[in-house]
């Protein structure tokens, strides 16, 4: 694995941690953001793994996965896409009226450990 490529996931990994922490504290808004995080790290980790390019600065997971050329499992497009459209309401204020649910939050972070553990072993497994 390249070494570029480690650093991305380790920032993933540490996103992902971050994330964890947040919903404990009940701070469901900023462990949603942080879900997001993690995956369009990991995401651009695939890019500069496969790709052999520095990721687009994108924050868009629909287009990151495009661009790492992954074949997705069944309902991780799905899911990346939802996170993608809801992350975009955690970081504007007027967004705000939405009240994320520790029910909501703990599926968006469950979700997002199963597609990051795809993600990193799809990179661990390589040749």
């Amino acid at each position: 694995m390249k070494e570029q490529t480690k650093r991305w996931l380790e920032m993933a990994e540490y996103d992902l941690e971050t994330a964890r922490v947040l919903f404990t504290s009940r701070r469901y808004i900023y462990s949603i953001f942080m879900c997001h995080l993690c995956l369009e790290k990991g995401l651009k980790a695939c890019i500069v793994e496969y790709m052999d390019v520095f990721p687009p600065r994108t924050h868009n997971l629909g287009r990151l996965a495009e661009a790492a050329r992954l074949e997705l499992p069944p309902g991780f497009a799905e899911f990346i896409f939802r996170l993608s459209d809801e992350s975009v309401r955690t970081r504007y204020p007027e967004e705000y009226r939405v009240r994320y649910t520790k029910a909501t939050a703990q599926r968006y972070l469950q979700k997002t450990e199963e597609a990051f553990l795809w993600l990193r072993q799809k990179l661990t497994s390589r040749p």
